[in-house]
């Protein structure tokens, strides 16, 4: 393992959000290698869901969305494990990317969606992003149901 660059440090820190400590941890092991180390949080966030799947995901919020023309919504559910992670403000965030995302993209269901590009960064997935806020939160999250209705259509 490799001495941690600071400055990657910060700014890995600052692009993810992920914990000092796991960004350090990312780093070393890709011997300072930016993209690197966000492709292995992006993993260690994968296996993180894998561990949590199985917890219950009782709380959460709905999340809507209503385009700038109001021709256009969208409403979601995200899920997680305890009624204070659903007051988080990146939970809350997320929820309304999701909902933006729904209502630009109308993906048919869960795995159509988790397989989207997200319309903010083409160089992530909709499930990246959840990778991402598991591995910041340490809940099991989840996207509940959700709908999308456009001015006129059935």
């Amino acid at each position: 393992m490799s001495k941690v660059d600071l400055a990657k440090l910060k700014e890995l820190r600052e692009k993810t959000g992920v914990s000092f400590s796991l960004c350090k941890k990312a780093l070393e092991e890709s011997d300072n290698d930016l993209d690197k180390a966000v492709k292995k949080l992006q993993k260690w966030g994968a296996d993180k869901i894998k561990d949590k799947a199985g917890r219950t995901t009782s709380e959460g919020s709905i999340f809507s969305y209503l385009h700038h023309n109001k021709k256009i919504a969208a409403m979601v559910e995200v899920l997680c494990e305890t009624d204070f992670v659903s007051g988080n403000e990146e939970f809350q965030a997320f929820g309304q990317e999701i909902a933006m995302q729904i209502a630009s993209t109308n993906p048919s269901d869960e795995k159509e969606l988790f397989e989207q590009e997200y319309i903010r960064d083409g160089s992530k997935k909709i499930k990246d992003l959840l990778n991402e806020l598991v591995l910041k939160i340490g809940e099991n999250i989840k996207i509940g149901r959700f709908t999308r209705w456009e001015l006129g259509n059935k």
